[in-house]
């Protein structure tokens, strides 16, 4: 029987040694000592029992030994990698250290569950043994990405959770932003005045013809500004106290980090909206961790900004300086492969922002079956073709399907090039579920063969991602 042990996992605590072990294709657990409370012993062998990966015995094993916890966010750059496949957290670590950098390792939405068939459980679980397998002693978070209802809440709370990232995009008017006068002084009116805990007249009071200097900016609120932003995000700000005081009443007193994601919504946040919104949860006692605005220019997934860079730097100032004025980070979603925009989002916030990335690691992973198994990706992308049309719904992308090579054309060689050309990358990028789904199994037996060249791509891949960052990486200093 074939062993391989993973030298940095092995550690030896209150008597008691734990390891991670591979042996054929399966992943073990090797515990010598004390058993107690693990379950589903593979086999025994010198004393030391070998364990599943299951989630009780994860479980168990993050009573043990603490760093394997999920922890809120200390003062310091964050940066979410997001993990479709449950397999990417020891090239996430390689990429990581030395960065300076608060990693969250565990991030998955909603929508993104739905599609990979896994649990906010299974999804903490896997960045845990992947933790376990690097030798990462340090801090580490869990993102519950993209969260829209009260009903998301539950399962990522019971797998303990750190970062709750609130989606109000659908409380969102886009249509404000066209609205007359008249028809927005009607909506403000019908705001939900009671969860706001606040009335028209006192909006009105506390923003109209008043300036605000914010680190050397200054906004002064005409009525119709308040009116737009307020008929705009009014509603949002709502459904906000509302899924922070639920998720509050779930943690019951358990520290948590909040960040508001308003960035897939269909206008920009402009800099006076961005203030109202985050001025009104403050006054709402709701502690926001960071903010994600809806930037100008494009935000697609698994590519460079598409945009005026000049523009996009004085946005990214104007927001910039309204998160060091709330004393919190400005971040940036879609951040997967926006190179472009890294130096500048570190600038302009002094490093002190958080990225989160999800489909880029996927792709990578595709990257490398291309390298070492050409048949499945040539299949793989032949799907994905086919079911593009589909799946790209409730994605902002603009790939299109006759740009995208076709795999006969080219040998096999040829085939990671596909994942340097822009419609390829977006059309791969937004069918994972359903690739997964037909190809799922095929995918982790290949890269479980081949995990050390996975790690080594995503290493390769973050390190441009990070750079920016961990040059200007701010901890406990001064915004």
């Amino acid at each position: 029987m074939q062993m391989t042990e993973y030298r940095e996992s092995k550690i030896e605590r209150e008597g008691t040694a734990y390891a991670l072990v591979r042996v054929g294709e399966q992943k073990l657990l090797r515990v010598h000592g004390n058993t107690e409370g693990f379950s589903g012993t593979a086999f025994q062998q010198e004393g030391a029992s070998y364990l599943p990966l299951s989630a009780g015995n994860a479980a168990q094993l993050r009573q043990r030994l603490p760093w394997l916890v999920p922890q809120p966010l200390p003062p310091q750059t964050s940066f979410g990698f997001g993990d479709r496949l449950g397999l990417a957290t020891p090239g996430h670590i390689q990429a990581v250290r030395q960065s300076g950098i608060f990693p969250i390792f565990a991030q998955q939405s909603v929508r993104e569950n739905a599609r990979t068939g896994r649990t906010p459980q299974q999804v903490v679980d896997d960045a845990l043994w992947g933790v376990f397998q690097a030798g990462w002693r340090a801090p580490w978070g869990a993102d519950a990405d993209h969260l829209k209802t009260p009903a998301d809440l539950a399962p990522f709370v019971a797998a303990g959770y750190t970062l709750y990232t609130i989606d109000p995009g659908a409380h969102v008017d886009n249509t404000a932003i066209h609205n007359t006068s008249t028809t927005l002084a009607e909506k403000v009116k019908a705001l939900p005045w009671e969860t706001l805990h606040d009335s028209p007249e006192r909006l009105r009071a506390r923003y109209v013809e008043r300036t605000f200097v914010l680190n050397g900016m200054t906004l002064t609120f005409r009525e119709e500004t308040l009116l737009r932003a307020a008929a705009k995000y009014g509603r949002a700000v709502a459904h906000t106290v509302v899924m922070a005081q639920a998720i509050a009443g779930l943690k019951h007193g358990d520290p948590f980090d909040l960040e508001v994601s308003v960035d897939e919504t269909e206008t920009p946040t402009w800099v006076e909206e961005h203030f109202y919104v985050a001025n009104e949860l403050q006054r709402l006692g709701v502690r926001v961790g960071s903010l994600a605005p809806r930037l100008v220019g494009r935000f697609e997934k698994g590519v460079d900004y598409i945009g005026d860079l000049a523009t996009l730097a004085r946005n990214l100032d104007e927001h910039a300086r309204i998160a060091r004025h709330f004393q919190y980070r400005l971040s940036l979603h879609s951040g997967s492969d926006k190179v472009s925009v890294y130096p500048l989002l570190a600038a302009s916030t002094r490093g002190f922002a958080h990225v989160k990335t999800a489909g880029t690691s996927y792709l990578e992973a595709l990257r490398t079956i291309a390298h070492v198994n050409p048949q499945l990706f040539r299949e793989i992308l032949t799907l994905a073709r086919t079911r593009y049309p589909l799946d790209r719904a409730s994605y902002h992308v603009s790939a299109e399907l006759t740009r995208v090579r076709d795999t006969e054309e080219l040998a096999d060689a040829q085939l990671p090039d596909l994942l340097n050309e822009f419609n390829a990358r977006e059309v791969l990028h937004v069918t994972f579920g359903s690739v997964l789904a037909e190809f799922g199994k095929d995918i982790h037996t290949t890269l479980g063969a081949h995990e050390d060249e996975y790690a080594t791509a995503l290493q390769t891949h973050f390190a441009k991602h990070l750079a920016p960052f961990a040059a200007l990486s701010y901890k406990s200093q001064t915004l």
